[in-house]
């Protein structure tokens, strides 16, 4: 297809589209209560419909008075009859699909619905929000001249009992449109292999002579491929490999800890990246500004959003709250009831809002991963601000990072542990420590108390890890690639104790 048409084409649905985004940006509110009571109107005759007496529901109120909070823990046992092949249970609409998700939040993997409705009025609606406001903001782009480098999952697809599992990328990848295919590099083949070493060198092979003009990826394994193709084809940077690539859309992990390695392998200063917030759960926030760190938050795919402030979360106080009622710069859990039959369900994420007019958050960390053992609530956010910020005096750069606290022992007070992989290591490991905690007692002022005349807390230690330490430790779980992450902040030991014996 020439160029101008499909730019035509674009810029015919940029417009088309913007117009439903400016009525959720001006009614955000009435078109959630609109969405809200759609859901429950279409689920009232399933089992769950019948439980709670959807058909009477004609409010928020009412709604949020009846149906409790879930976690995956309460949902489980519906999803495996589910995924027995059962319908009918808390979607009307027969569930085909679950996505498998890491793990990261409990040793075993969670099985996530995906319906026909989410797969194309959520991951696929977000798939066309994100370009066209990329092209809404970047009049000149060329970007329908080449193609999106995606980096998917590392998973095949696995059917049982007439249900299809396995990673989310895998599954949109599997159901995707021909147009979008054709747009992209590697081929389906490719990118759905299995074996994560071998892939590498097969998306290197199929992508180094192709006109790539997006990325498309989580920002670890990105970085990791993009090194690949540099080594491959023995260029200094990617602009050499690649000279017409203008974008990278990324989520998935913080990009924090990653943004200066990939200014170094992408020195254009015109080069954009882009950021999007989603889950096996859904699609929820796309960056709609060019060099911003703000998602815009989306209203109308399905997802009705509920919030719990975290001073209040897993207490007898803890309290839920609508969109309506947010307030900016305050940290909540993310609640979810979605159009493939979560209800009032708990992702484990954390927001801040950064904005209420419009509604934009920034993604602050995780549920249970955060260290709170000794009263310093210390978060991802906070932790990646200050390594950053250290890494930048030191000039210094990390791979990957994880921390847990050093529990007390009779008299001995307690510290944090940091195990961190550097690309390139601080001259001073023990000034590195300094600066560390200097920074993260200029962020959190919980820190901070505990931290001073070491009252709670001692000085952190910080280990340095082998080159690769995390990447391995990875592989010996079954977890290359994809949408795996390493586990950042935890409030017990498992995880560092297992990284420290593989350290030796």
């Amino acid at each position: 297809m020439p160029i101008p048409l499909v730019n035509s084409i674009a810029s015919w649905f940029l417009k088309k589209r913007f117009h439903q985004i400016e009525l959720f940006l001006k009614y955000p509110h009435e078109v959630q209560n609109e969405l809200l009571l759609d859901l429950i109107d279409e689920a009232r005759d399933t089992e769950i419909g019948k439980r709670y007496d959807f058909g009477s529901i004609k409010d928020y109120t009412t709604f949020s008075e009846r149906v409790p909070i879930s976690t995956y823990e309460g949902f489980e046992k519906l999803i495996e009859r589910s995924r027995r092949g059962e319908q009918n249970i808390f979607w009307p609409k027969p569930i085909k699909w679950f996505a498998k998700s890491s793990g990261t939040t409990n040793a075993k993997s969670k099985f996530i619905p995906v319906s026909s409705d989410s797969l194309e009025d959520c991951h696929y609606a977000a798939g066309k929000d994100l370009l066209c406001m990329y092209l809404n903001n970047n009049e000149n782009s060329q970007l329908f001249t080449g193609k999106s480098l995606r980096l998917g999952g590392s998973k095949e697809l696995y059917k049982e009992n007439g249900t299809i599992f396995g990673d989310l990328s895998a599954i949109l990848i599997d159901n995707m449109p021909f147009w979008a295919e054709f747009s992209s590099t590697p081929s389906n083949k490719v990118s759905l292999m299995s074996d994560w070493e071998y892939k590498m060198q097969a998306i290197v092979d199929e992508t180094i002579l192709e006109n790539v003009t997006s990325l498309a990826g989580v920002p670890s394994w990105m970085l990791v491929l993009l090194n690949h193709v540099l080594e491959t084809s023995k260029k200094s940077n990617l602009f050499e490999v690649w000279p017409n690539l203008e974008v990278y859309f990324h989520g998935g992990v913080s990009f924090v800890p990653y943004i200066d390695q990939y200014k170094t392998i992408l020195p254009r200063p015109d080069f954009k990246y882009y950021e999007i917030y989603n889950a096996s759960e859904g699609f929820f926030a796309i960056q709609d500004q060019n060099d911003s760190s703000e998602l815009l938050l989306m209203l109308d795919y399905g997802i009705f959003y509920e919030f719990i402030p975290m001073d209040t979360y897993n207490s007898p106080e803890e309290k839920v709250i609508p969109l309506s009622e947010v307030e900016k710069d305050k940290i909540y859990a993310v609640v979810i009831t979605t159009n493939a039959g979560l209800w009032r369900y708990k992702i484990g994420d954390t927001v801040r809002f950064t904005s209420i007019k419009p509604y934009r958050i920034k993604v602050s960390g995780r549920t249970k991963h955060h260290i709170n053992v000794f009263g310093e609530e210390l978060i991802i956010e906070n932790a990646e601000d200050a390594l950053k910020q250290v890494c930048q005096q030191t000039k210094s750069e990390i791979v990957d990072f994880t921390a847990a606290p050093i529990f007390m022992k009779g008299k001995e007070k307690g510290a944090h542990e940091w195990l961190i992989e550097f690309k390139k290591a601080p001259k001073d490991i023990e000034d590195f420590n300094h600066r560390l905690d200097n920074a993260l007692m200029e962020l959190n002022s919980d820190y901070e108390a505990k931290r001073y005349n070491n009252i709670t807390l001692n000085k952190p230690t910080v280990h340095m890890a082998r080159p690769k330490l995390f990447y391995d430790w990875l592989k010996q779980n079954d977890k290359l690639g994809g949408q795996h992450k390493v586990p950042r902040l935890s409030n017990d030991r498992i995880y560092i104790d297992e990284l420290l014996e593989l350290n030796q």
